[in-house]
C-alpha cells in the first residue's frame, strides 16, 4: 500500500535578487510514494514494501530553454547515491535521475518501470522525459545489456545508449567496474552542453575524483524533447525483490558547472540489513561470553532505574521564572494528564514542538500541552518569550496560557483546550464540516479583535509574526482564537520590535520583512490580509499547481476585481449563501492589507472599524490596490508570494540555480 507524503524543506536562506549573476532562491521539495527523509537529511526513495515507487523532486519548475530561440540550455548536476540490498541476495530494480514536465509522474508503474513510465506510455514521445537510469536488474523487455548498467533513456526505458556501470581511471584510462547495489556511496555527474549538443554521464566511487573520460557520451539535441519548464529529481521502484535507494546530496546548475559537494558533511549511508544481521550476531556472541559481567551490570542498572524513576519528575526553577507569574504545573501531573505523552493523545506538531491533549488529574479539565523537544529550532529564548507574553495576555480572542512546567530539559506550556482544533481543518482539502459565511465573517472579526489588543491595547506592542488559518483555533462555539505565539516579539509603544532573523510562514511574509528581517505591526497586517483572502476564497495564498493566473491568490483576486467580477474568487463551497456586501468588504480589505507597500496598509484598529461598519473603505481604493500591482519591484513581488510563476521568471535573462552541498535538510531557519 503506497502513501503520499508532502514535505517542504527550507534549503537556502537567500532571498531572490535581480542581478547579473542570476537567481539564488529558496527551495522546496516534493516527495511522494514511499519516499521519506531522515532527520539528518538522508533521502530514502524506497522502503521494504514490494511493488512500490518513490519520487524526490525539486518542487519548482526550472526554465530549460532559451526564451529567444527555444534551444535547450546547458546544465550540470552532481549527486551522491547508494543502493542497499535488503531481504534477498538477489538484486531488485534500480533508480534514475529524471528531467520531467511534472513532479508527480502520475500513472507511473513500479518494478521494471522505475516509477517513470507504464506499459501504455513507455516509448511515447509525448512523455517529454529524459532519465539516466542506474539499473540493477536485467530486463529483456527493454533490451538491457546486463544486471548492473547505466543508461540514457529518452521517453522510455529502452536506453538509447548504455554501458556496464563503472569508470575510467585518470592515471591509465583503464575501466573499473562499480557494483551499483553494493551498499556503498557512489557519485554521479550529468552534464549537457547546449552549444555542442552533447550529453555526458560520469560515475565513480565516492573516494575517487571525477574521471576525465565520461562513462556515456551521446550527441543529442534535447530541445525537441523537453518543454520550456521542467522539473528535476529522482525516481526509484521495487518489485517482488526489494532494495533501498538513497540520495545523500545533490547540486544542480543551469548554464554553468554544478557546485562541488562537501562530501565530508553528507549523511551516512545505512548498513544493508544483511550486514546489520551479522553485526547483531557478533554482539550476541560477545554478550553470551560475559554472562557474569552482565549479571553485575543488571544489578547496577536496576539500582539506577529506581534512582532515575524518582528523579524523573524532578523540576527546574530558575530566577527568571519568578517574574512571569503564570501558574506552574507539576511535571508529574502533565505526564499523567497526557498518558505519558502517548502518540494517541497527539494533536499536532510544528517547528516549536508537539502538542498533546490532556486531562488534568486533579480537576478533570481538558488542556493542550505543548512539549518543546530537544531538537527544537527555537529553544529556550522563544520559550521564555512565550512565558513572558501569553502568560500575561488576557483577551477572549487569544488562546489562554494556563501555566507551564520545566523538568530538566523538558519545556512545557499548558493552554486552554480548543475542541474544534484549527481553522484550516474547516477550509482546505475535505473538511469534516463546512463553515458558513456568518461563521467565517465572525472568525475574521475575532482575529482582528485579538490583533488590535496585541498591537494597541496591551501595555506593550506584541507582533505575532505567524498569522494564518492553522494558527487560529476554534472553541466549542466556533469562536476564533489566535494562538501559537512561539514567534511573538515585544516592544514598547512607538518603537519597532527588534528582531534578528526572518520568521513566519511563506505566503504571509511581507516584502520588507523578507528584506530586512524586522517584523512590525504592519507585517502582521500584511499576514492578516492574506488570512482574509484565505478564509473568503477557501484556499491558501500560493497554489503552485493551479493555473498560472490563479497561482498567487492576491493577484487572482485583484485581477477579478479590476474586471468587475471579484465574487468569482469566493470559496465555491459557500455557493451563493453569503452577504455580498460583507464578502466584497473582506476581499477588498484583504487586498489593501496585503499591499506590498507598507505605508499603504491600515492599522488593525482601522481594519476593525471597517469590519464593524464604523468606517468605509477609501473612495480611491482602486489606487491603493494598483500600488501593489504596479509599484513594487520584481524582487519584492517574488518575496511577497514566495513562489515565482513562469511569467515572472521569464522577465529576467539570468537563470536560477539550486545547490545542496551538505545534505537535503536545512540546519536552521
Amino acid at each position: 500500500m503506497s502513501c503520499t507524503i508532502h514535505l517542504m524543506l527550507f534549503l537556502l536562506v537567500k532571498v531572490a535578487a535581480s542581478n547579473n549573476n542570476g537567481f539564488t532562491f529558496n527551495g522546496n521539495w516534493k516527495l511522494d510514494g514511499v519516499a521519506t527523509v531522515a532527520p539528518d537529511g538522508l533521502f530514502r526513495l524506497t522502503n521494504l514494501s514490494t511493488f512500490g515507487s518513490g519520487h524526490a523532486f525539486y518542487s519548482l519548475p526550472l526554465g530549460f530553454k532559451n526564451t529567444s530561440n527555444g534551444n535547450a540550455l546547458s546544465f550540470s548536476t552532481t549527486f551522491v547515491f547508494g543502493i542497499n540490498p535488503e531481504k534477498s541476495p538477489l538484486p531488485g530494480h534500480g533508480m534514475a535521475f529524471a528531467i520531467s514536465p511534472s513532479k508527480g509522474i502520475d500513472g507511473a508503474s513500479s518494478s521494471q518501470h522505475l516509477g517513470l513510465f507504464n506499459r501504455t506510455n513507455n516509448g511515447d514521445t509525448s512523455n517529454h522525459i529524459i532519465a539516466i537510469e542506474f539499473d540493477t536488474f536485467q530486463n529483456q523487455e527493454f533490451d538491457d545489456i546486463d544486471g548492473n548498467h547505466v543508461g540514457i533513456d529518452i521517453n522510455g526505458l529502452k536506453s538509447v545508449l548504455s554501458s556496464p556501470a563503472g569508470y575510467f581511471r585518470n592515471e591509465n584510462g583503464e575501466f573499473e567496474n562499480i557494483t551499483l547495489g553494493s551498499g556503498k556511496e557512489i557519485q554521479g555527474w550529468v552534464d549537457y552542453d547546449g552549444v555542442g549538443k552533447q550529453l555526458n554521464v560520469t560515475l565513480s566511487p565516492i573516494d575517487v575524483t571525477k574521471p576525465n573520460l565520461p562513462l556515456l557520451s551521446l550527441n543529442i539535441d534535447i530541445s525537441s524533447i523537453i518543454l520550456d519548464q521542467m522539473y528535476v529529481g529522482f525516481s526509484a521502484s521495487t518489485g517482488r525483490l526489494v532494495q533501498s535507494h538513497y540520495v545523500l546530496g545533490w547540486s544542480f546548475q543551469l548554464n554553468g558547472k554544478a557546485p562541488d559537494l562537501d562530501l565530508s558533511r553528507l549523511p551516512s549511508l545505512p548498513l544493508p540489513r544483511r550486514e546489520q544481521s551479522k553485526k547483531k550476531q557478533l554482539v550476541l556472541a560477545i554478550g553470551l561470553s560475559i554472562t557474569a559481567l552482565v549479571s553485575v551490570l543488571t544489578t547496577i542498572a536496576a539500582t539506577l532505574y529506581f534512582v532515575r524513576r524518582r528523579a524523573k519528575f524532578t523540576e527546574v526553577l530558575e530566577d527568571w521564572e519568578v517574574q512571569y507569574g503564570p501558574h506552574r504545573f507539576s511535571y508529574k501531573d502533565l505526564f499523567m494528564a497526557t498518558k505519558g505523552f502517548k502518540d494517541t493523545e497527539l494533536l499536532g506538531s510544528g517547528g516549536f514542538g508537539r502538542v498533546y491533549k490532556g486531562v488534568l488529574p486533579t480537576s478533570s479539565i481538558q488542556v493542550a500541552v505543548k512539549r518543546v523537544s530537544h531538537e527544537s529550532k527555537q529553544g529556550m529564548r522563544e520559550f521564555v518569550a512565550e512565558i513572558a507574553t501569553i502568560g500575561r495576555l488576557r483577551h477572549p480572542n487569544l488562546v489562554r496560557l494556563l501555566g507551564y512546567c520545566r523538568q530538566k530539559e523538558e519545556l512545557l506550556l499548558v493552554y486552554d483546550f480548543m475542541p474544534n482544533s484549527s481553522l484550516d481543518k474547516f477550509l482546505f482539502n475535505q473538511p469534516k464540516s463546512i463553515l458558513n459565511w456568518d461563521q467565517r465573517f465572525r472568525i475574521i472579526k475575532d482575529v482582528a479583535s485579538g490583533l488590535v489588543y496585541l498591537h494597541e491595547e496591551w501595555v506593550q506592542v506584541v507582533v505575532h509574526r505567524d498569522i494564518k488559518a492553522s494558527n487560529v483555533l476554534l472553541d466549542s462555539e466556533l469562536n476564533g482564537r489566535l494562538g501559537d505565539f512561539g514567534l511573538a516579539r515585544l516592544s514598547s509603544h512607538g518603537m519597532d520590535p527588534q528582531t534578528t532573523h526572518v520568521a513566519g510562514t511563506l505566503g504571509y511574509i511581507a516584502p520588507e520583512l523578507a528584506r530586512t528581517g524586522k517584523a512590525t505591526t504592519s507585517t502582521d497586517v500584511f499576514a492578516f490580509g492574506a488570512f482574509c483572502l484565505e478564509v473568503a476564497c477557501g484556499r491558501k495564498p500560493v497554489l503552485p499547481r493551479a493555473s498560472q493566473e490563479q497561482v498567487l491568490l492576491v493577484d487572482w483576486v485583484s485581477e477579478c476585481w479590476e474586471k468587475g467580477n471579484i465574487l468569482k474568487t469566493v470559496d465555491p463551497k459557500l455557493g451563493n449563501d453569503f452577504v455580498v456586501e460583507e464578502m466584497e468588504l473582506v476581499l477588498k480589505l484583504g487586498l489593501v492589507c496585503s499591499n506590498s507597500v507598507a505605508v499603504v496598509r491600515p492599522s488593525m484598529s482601522r481594519v476593525m472599524q471597517y469590519l464593524k461598519g464604523d468606517a468605509s473603505l477609501p473612495d480611491d481604493l482602486d489606487a491603493h490596490v494598483l500600488v501593489q500591482n504596479h509599484s513594487g519591484s520584481p524582487c519584492d513581488f517574488a518575496i511577497l508570494h514566495d513562489s515565482h510563476p513562469p511569467s515572472l521568471l521569464e522577465k529576467n535573462s539570468s537563470r536560477p540555480s539550486l545547490t545542496i552541498t551538505e545534505s537535503f535538510l536545512s540546519r536552521g531557519r
